[in-house]
């Protein structure tokens, strides 16, 4: 396990590091679109109705934007889409890291999303994320750990940042549950 401080020093090092792109495995999709408002309850007809959404600005349907992080998922097997990059050679992963330093716990904080544009049936997208921040260790009711603050940036085909995402987590040692039956 490794050290306070020597867990600490190498997180920093992880600050500002870009990993990407991670790109999506299949072109902003019609199906893929209905499946996931099917699933949500969204009947918005700008995401499936072909003969509404013409008659809109965007002049045919648009992807809802809540789901921008579906495209570029690498799903249960962890593996990327091919052409996609992961941490640059010689960089720790912070994950790597506070699993490590005995933070295996994970419970998500909050998650701010800004949309810039639509995404459309076609575009072909990517994302790259950076590690903008990580706290000191701190005392909090699900345990000690850290605080983690990764940006995400998606974009699609023309390069044109369509989404930010700032998204926060908790990195966490539960207390020891000894003595339970």
């Amino acid at each position: 396990m490794l050290e306070q401080q020597e867990l600490e020093r190498r997180l920093q090092r992880c600050i500002g590091v870009v990993v990407g792109p991670v790109k999506s495995w299949d072109p902003v999709n019609q199906p893929m679109i209905r499946h996931w408002c099917d699933a949500m309850g969204d009947r918005n007809p700008l995401y499936t109705n072909t003969d509404f959404a013409a008659t809109t600005r965007h002049a045919g349907t648009v992807a809802p934007a809540t789901m921008i992080q579906a495209w570029t998922m690498t799903g249960y097997t962890g593996s990327a889409a091919p052409g996609s990059q992961g941490l640059p050679e010689g960089c720790d992963s912070h994950y790597a890291l506070l699993t490590e330093g005995g933070f295996e716990s994970v419970v998500a904080v909050n998650c701010d999303q800004v949309y810039l544009q639509a995404v459309k049936p076609g575009d072909e997208l990517y994302q790259t994320s950076m590690l903008e921040a990580v706290s000191e260790r701190k005392q909090t009711a699900l345990g000690e750990g850290y605080f983690t603050t990764e940006l995400y940036n998606f974009f699609n085909q023309l390069d044109e940042k369509v989404t930010e995402m700032r998204f926060r987590l908790l990195r966490f040692n539960p207390p020891s549950t000894s003595g339970e039956a």
